[in-house]
């Protein structure tokens, strides 16, 4: 069985938009630039798509010197984010349960997302030497490590798996809704649960656990409209131990450049 890689995203400030790529590296803590931002509120908490639908409509470029942040609807001047911070203020950020060290990116920044969101929030790197070790019962070494993501470096869809889901869908839903790093054709359905150690290119990949989904598949990511879908439909066929699962967590064990066409190749042992 033959699978392929047919889109690579990252989405470099969590719960914005993604951007699709043709090539990307692959660092320890997942694809480079990866989540290594994010929103926090006045507690330093993260703030996603669960808290604020309108972080959907919010699109992320990456530009020579950093990121152009634009509102899909508002008009509000695009906002320009430097790769190094402006600012040395530190802050630990929470995480569902972890707490996770970043640097406040800028004023400007605060303030942009401030007005677009309608809530006070400041924007936050995760320098290089913030380490967020995964979940150590999920581990391999116990050093692997992730950025800003809920929990770990990459997320994997195969495309038989939205499939076998939009032919029981009365709409269909696209991939965005899922927010997936790589996406691969080939083989049946939910074949990616069963992966373990694999290889895309120079990486060397490991499956460790199916990624559970949350109400943020419900946000249509076109038009930040909430609705029941697809973890409606989700439930009645891929509802384990009450988690909805969709989609195979990886941790990355050899660090490489990965690209749209190349093949996945399984491996027998480590």
């Amino acid at each position: 069985m033959s699978f392929i890689v047919s889109e690579i995203t990252i989405y470099p400030i969590k719960s914005l938009g993604g951007i699709s790529l043709q090539h990307a590296v692959v660092e320890e803590r997942g694809l480079q630039y990866d989540r290594r931002w994010v929103l926090a509120d006045e507690n330093n908490v993260f703030i996603t798509q669960r808290q604020n639908e309108q972080m959907a409509m919010i699109d992320v470029a990456i530009e020579e010197t950093g990121l152009r942040v634009t509102h899909r609807l508002k008009r509000i001047a695009p906002l320009q984010i430097p790769f190094v911070p402006e600012t040395t203020e530190q802050q630990q950020i929470t995480i569902w349960d972890d707490v996770v060290r970043g640097i406040r990116v800028s004023d400007e920044a605060d303030a942009w997302f401030t007005t677009v969101l309608g809530k006070k929030c400041s924007l936050f790197y995760q320098p290089d030497d913030s380490i967020r070790l995964t979940d150590p019962k999920y581990s391999i070494t116990k050093e692997e490590h992730t950025s800003f993501s809920d929990g770990y470096p990459i997320l994997v869809i195969g495309q038989a798996s939205l499939d076998e889901l939009n032919a029981k869908l009365e709409e269909p839903v696209s991939m965005k809704r899922f927010r997936p790093n790589l996406v691969f054709i080939g083989g049946e359905a939910h074949v990616e649960d069963t992966w373990k150690y694999f290889t895309v290119a120079d990486a060397k990949l490991v499956g460790v656990k199916p990624c559970a989904r949350c109400v943020l598949t419900t946000i249509n990511p076109e038009t930040a409209e909430k609705g029941k879908e697809p973890l409606r439909t989700l439930t009645q066929y891929r509802n384990v131990n009450n988690k909805i699962l969709f989609g195979q967590n990886l941790l990355v064990v050899e660090t490489g450049k990965v690209s749209v066409g190349d093949e996945i190749l399984m491996l027998d042992d480590k």
